[in-house]
């Protein structure tokens, strides 16, 4: 049967300035491990510790643009675009244009903070 997931839950951001995060899927929300997907708001100016994590992350980014840097250079990913970041590459989202930027990111596994290994 359908399972309907009602509304998300509010996590924590890493990054400045602060980036609201609404997880519909996840270990937080749902309880699900397999994967996870959570609606993205980052504001303009906005940038995260670089990070290598051990999941599959898949990114579409519905409104403004979001970078993407990695070991070999960086990218812009606009609205209408995704990126799928793989297991154990090392990457590091911003949002440096002036909108900011609203996204979807999906990951596999779920997020969690243990498999994340962000930057110090």
């Amino acid at each position: 049967m359908p399972r309907l997931i009602p509304s998300p839950s509010r996590v924590t951001a890493a990054g400045e300035p602060p980036k609201t995060i609404d997880e519909f899927v996840g270990r937080v929300n749902s309880g699900d491990g397999a994967l996870s997907m959570a609606h993205m708001r980052s504001p303009s100016g906005w940038a995260e510790p670089g990070q290598t994590p051990e999941f599959d992350e898949y990114t579409l980014v519905l409104r403004g643009a979001l970078r993407v840097e990695h070991a070999d250079g960086d990218l812009t990913v606009a609205a209408g675009q995704a990126v799928h970041t793989a297991p154990g590459e090392w990457v590091r989202y911003s949002s440096p244009g002036p909108d900011g930027a609203e996204y979807v990111a999906v990951c596999l596994p779920a997020f969690a903070m243990e498999i994340v290994h962000r930057d110090e």
